[in-house]
């Protein structure tokens, strides 16, 4: 049988999946010494990891081609899809926030606000569960510039520590949604392949619990 597929987030979700793994007794040696390789084995060969984009291991997952994917709640709540979210790893912790310039409140007076996001489709619905009539500009660099540039009232982002909104001037306004690494599982794979995927998401709980 061929092995089951996990695709994974390169970076830092990377490097804290591979030390989970190791905790619940996979054997990542491969993945650790990975060279320029992007299909990795893992444990005795049962499994194996390939290397991915975020935006990717969601569509990987989708289409199928990897039964398991490892990718934080901001891509999964900005892209959608067709999967089961069966575990929340509870690391890659972050926040998505609402952000303007300090000395403006952003709730007052009545015109149509002007919001600038890496995530549009995130702030679209944060907005609309407001029944706020909004307009996103998406920017792809970074967000902060917007506001001081004048494009826009606010920003949503991924707010970690909040020391670069500070150092611009900017202050979170709201918290939109907390954000850390998930497990999503392909509805097929899940189906054909129920008792190997559980006792996998099992061993994984069951690590996760032993590290906090």
């Amino acid at each position: 049988m061929k092995p089951i597929r996990i695709a994974l987030t390169k970076g830092r979700l990377e490097k804290d999946t591979v030390a989970l793994l190791e905790k619940a007794g996979y054997d990542c040696t491969a993945v650790r010494n990975k060279g320029r390789r992007l299909i990795l084995p893992v444990g005795d060969g049962s499994f194996e990891v390939v290397l991915a984009k975020a935006a990717d291991v969601i569509t990987y997952v989708e289409y199928g081609v990897c039964d398991i994917g490892v990718v934080g709640k901001d891509t999964i709540m900005e892209s959608g899809g067709s999967f089961y979210e069966v575990l929340d790893f509870g690391f890659g912790k972050c926040r998505f926030a609402l952000a303007g310039p300090k000395d403006r409140d952003f709730y007052s007076g009545y015109t149509v606000k002007t919001i600038a996001s890496k995530y549009p489709a995130v702030t679209r619905a944060f907005f609309e569960s407001k029944a706020m009539d909004i307009r996103v500009i998406k920017i792809e660099g970074s967000v902060e510039l917007a506001p001081l540039l004048g494009l826009s009232d606010a920003i949503v982002d991924i707010v970690e520590t909040g020391s670069t909104l500070r150092e611009n001037g900017l202050q979170v306004i709201e918290t939109v949604a907390e954000i850390s690494a998930r497990m999503i599982v392909n509805p097929a794979s899940l189906k054909l392949r129920k008792a190997e995927i559980e006792a996998f998401a099992d061993k994984l709980e069951a690590a996760k619990e032993e590290m906090e």
